[in-house]
């Protein structure tokens, strides 16, 4: 047999022109491209789209990378699969830009395309890219604005007035994640609570189905089910009404009716009727809610904000004891929750007690660990947990869930409350009074009402020529756009201008991408076909919004009968961030960042290229523009190459926990593939036959590695399979030429190519194989080769290790003492010293003690 190998490449693997030759390839192959038609089993691998910023950044290549390996994996296994790409196009982004540089959104957003499309392809990801989809074009979201009206005409879909954060300088509507301190994210400008018509989508409806569901999702991660459960926020309570000074009564909700006797004042939101009321005759009551208007609306906000209250004068009596609890309009009180009015137990809530402590009120202890602790004075913050409860007339002894039953009995009984389920989600509010989103498909007739367009004049797209230079949204003062006739009448009407919320856009995407007939969102039996996704892969800061709504959207297409799954994602992964050091200098108070390649590291720290002069190097953490701590995909693939890359991002850290970036772990995959590139050229064709060498070890070895790095990647263990490859790899090295070894060398090709799928095309080549490796099978193992026959076997002189022994596993204990006895170096460790006992551990140890 010959040594020598089959081919004359060069000596080194030169990714530059290797990459883009096989890129081409796949592309003129079609190689990605979905079959509808196929007989084969389906595999659905999605990663979440991105939005289209201008640039792919590193944490977007560990993501696909990940996806990608997978997809690769499952065509080698035989399976039809589906794994596209689009872009998250809409959104406030593109409008700040329009704003900023005077360009227009969608010139904005469709070059970034280019660009980020550009750099995915360099990348050499496996993307079906004739689904490629962009939500900001008429083609996708007018089959959006179809799919709303079919919402609406289901009942699912109402328009009512609602409180919204207003930015009165950028007139529009603010997320609650756009208000920060009180202030408008780009405007600043302080933010102003107003009631407008929005459109709603009635999440709540499913809101038993949604908590349900996630027992059935077993391949999801627990903290992000844990996540939506909490959001979802199912509980148990009492409902009631206070009797108010004046006369009227006040429903409130309580989840701790177990608390009741703790309670020592009555909160109501600023915009509730009782608040309005007061404010009638007291202008100190006017300022205050105005005020409390200009807070923000998020939980968080509403959690770290200073708790503000004003004195109402009225008093409400307890059910119970009968005393007059006083009655405050408070900040941290909202109207969308529950009644917009609370009994407030400061001992037992947090923020009841901040505010209990600033105005001077009761705290009363109410629940205790211990009985004995009834009088246990509070250490400085409301105590929450279970326990007994104490100073609580007839309830006193009695456990948490006892005390709660028994007091709604009571209320129920007395006829002044009764036990409710309440639930924390609320209805999703998609008004968004901004351009560049999807048009709301509804027309407003004065005569008619709110009338849907019909859809045989869908899509409603957005028109080009707009103003960015007057603040609020272009639409409102368009001069012909939003001008059109009533679709029932003929006379004259107003379009919606507001835009659908971008999280719409992201809550089906994943059915067109299953199919995409022009007539129609979709086809129901693709969708049959392809859905649920098998593996979906996102980050963690998806975890409650993105996951809730496309869950909700799945369930009410389903509902109308338009599709027959409710679960959109059977698997769901999230992938750790990528992070690196940051490197700073403080100029006075100001602190500056420079990046990567700005700055030399050195044996005693680092320096700033451009004065040599010393630089700070701080935390490792999740890269950011504002801290520069970022490093360009681009020109990491123009130093080292796409696989290179690939593999780093599949190397050492488990997928689920964050990456730390390195030069030095970049450099050593870059090694990595040459040394693979040095080890293919080895290879020297089909050796096997009848008389060919056989390494049964490397024979076992090479299926092991198969199955397991299969089995790791099936289980999103990339770093696990990483490292059988490496030991596999380095075994071939050391191994004899024989015909195991060559076959060897094969497997270890089609392991990697999902992997480091350039280098594997042009081994694949060099080696003389037909086709494309792309389109290869993944090797088949034998069986027997998987079960471990052989053993090693330690072996000790007088408890030190001497030798080790390669045995048949089940080797009788006489032969293994036999063998041990009979090593050169037991001998030498003996030095003629008498064997006295010999202990025998089967399959593990034989120790000699002289």
């Amino acid at each position: 047999m010959s040594t020598e190998p089959i081919r004359t490449e060069p000596a080194r693997f030169d990714p530059a022109s290797a990459d883009t030759r096989w890129q081409k390839a796949w592309d003129e192959a079609q190689s990605f491209r979905a079959d509808d038609s196929s007989a084969r089993p389906r595999s659905y691998v999605l990663e979440m789209f991105p939005y289209p910023s201008g640039r792919i950044h590193i944490g977007h290549v560990r993501n696909y990378t990940m996806g990608d390996v997978l997809a690769r994996y499952k065509r080698m296994k035989g399976f039809e699969v589906l794994h596209p790409m689009g872009w998250d196009a809409f959104g406030m982004p593109a409008e700040n830009a329009a704003m900023e540089k005077g360009v227009h959104p969608g010139g904005w957003t469709r070059d970034n395309i280019a660009n980020m499309k550009a750099q995915l392809k360099r990348l050499g990801f496996a993307l079906d890219w004739s689904r490629e989809l962009a939500t900001c074009e008429p083609d996708y979201y007018g089959h959006e604005q179809a799919l709303f009206i079919d919402l609406y005409e289901a009942g699912l879909v109402y328009r009512k007035e609602s409180a919204v954060n207003w930015d009165p300088v950028d007139q529009t509507v603010l997320a609650n994640e756009q208000v920060i301190d009180g202030k408008g994210w780009r405007s600043g400008a302080p933010v102003e609570k107003r009631k407008l018509n929005q459109w709603f989508l009635k999440i709540t409806d499913f809101a038993e189905d949604l908590l349900a569901g996630l027992g059935s999702l077993d391949k999801w991660p627990e903290k992000v089910r844990l996540m939506q459960e909490n959001w979802i926020g199912k509980s148990q309570g009492l409902q009631f009404a206070f009797t108010l000074s004046d006369g009227e009564s006040l429903d409130v909700y309580t989840t701790r009716p177990d608390t009741i006797f703790g309670a020592s004042f009555v909160a109501v939101a600023a915009d509730h009727p009782v608040a309005q009321t007061v404010a009638l005759t007291s202008a100190k009551a006017r300022d205050f809610i105005k005020l409390c208007k200009q807070g923000g609306t998020t939980a968080a906000e509403v959690e770290t904000a200073e708790k503000l209250g004003f004195d109402t004068g009225l008093t409400a009596k307890h059910p119970f004891t009968g005393a007059d609890l006083p009655v405050y309009i408070a900040n941290f009180v909202l109207m969308d929750y529950g009644t917009g009015a609370i009994m407030a137990v400061p001992g037992h809530d947090q923020r009841d007690f901040e505010f209990a402590t600033k105005y001077e009120l009761p705290i009363l202890r109410v629940v205790a660990a211990d009985p004995a602790d009834a009088d246990k004075p509070f250490a400085g913050e409301a105590e929450a947990g279970d326990g007994v409860v104490v100073n609580s007339d007839f309830l006193s002894g009695m456990g948490v869930a006892d005390a709660k039953a028994e007091v709604i009995s009571r209320a129920e009984a007395g006829g002044w409350g009764e036990g409710k389920t309440v639930w924390r989600l609320r209805d999703w509010g998609v008004s968004r009074q901004r351009y560049w989103g999807t048009p709301i498909p509804f027309i407003h007739c004065e005569a008619c009402g709110v009338v849907p367009v019909p859809k045989d004049q869908l899509p409603v797209v957005l028109p080009e020529d707009v103003d960015f230079q007057t603040p609020g949204n272009p639409l409102v003062r368009h001069a012909t756009w939003k001008h059109t006739d009533c679709p029932k009448c003929g006379k004259a009407a107003v379009r919606e201008t507001d835009t659908l919320d971008t999280f719409v856009d992201s809550s089906w995407y994943f059915l067109r991408f299953a199919s995409q007939p022009a007539d129609r969102p979709f086809d129901p039996e693709a969708i049959r076909q392809w859905m649920p996704v098998e593996q979906y892969i996102g980050g963690i800061e998806h975890a409650i919004l993105h996951l809730l709504y496309a869950r909700f959207w799945t369930r009410a297409l389903a509902h109308i009968g338009m599709i027959d799954v409710k679960e959109p994602f059977a698997s769901l992964f999230t992938q750790g961030m990528v992070t690196h050091e940051t490197y700073s200098r403080k100029l006075g108070s100001r602190e500056t960042f420079y990046g990567p390649g700005e700055v030399e590291r050195t044996a005693d720290g680092a320096t700033l290229i451009e004065d040599g002069k010393p630089v700070t190097i701080g935390k490792v953490i999740k890269m950011s523009k504002s801290k520069k701590n970022v490093v360009d995909p681009d020109e990491i693939v123009e130093t080292y190459g796409a696989d290179a890359i690939r593999w780093f991002m599949l190397s050492d850290s488990p997928p689920e926990r964050d990456l730390p970036w390195s030069e030095s772990g970049i450099e050593g995959c870059a090694r990595f593939v040459q040394r693979l590139w040095r080890l293919f050229g080895q290879y020297e064709g089909d050796a096997s036959g009848p008389d060919a060498i056989r390494d049964k070890a490397l024979d076992r070895k090479r299926d092991q590695a198969v199955a397991a790095v299969g089995e790791e990647i099936e289980a999103l263990g990339f770093n696990k399979a990483v490292a059988r490859i490496y030991e596999l790899a380095s075994a071939v090295e050391k191994a004899k030429p024989s015909a195991s070894r060559n076959e060897a060398i094969r497997a270890l090709l089609l392991l990697v190519s999902p992997m480091m799928p350039h280098l594997a095309e042009e081994a694949w080549a060099a080696f003389g194989e037909s086709g494309l490796i792309a389109d290869a099978a993944w090797p088949q193992v034998d069986p027997a080769l998987l079960v471990e026959d052989e053993v090693t076997v330690a072996v000790q002189v007088k408890g030190k290790l001497r030798d080790t022994l390669t045995v048949a596993k089940g080797t009788p204990r006489e032969e293994l003492e036999s063998l041990a006895l009979a090593s050169d170096k037991v001998q030498r460790a003996l030095d003629g010293a008498e064997v006295r006992k010999v202990i025998v551990v089967p399959d593990r140890l034989v120790n000699l003690v002289a």
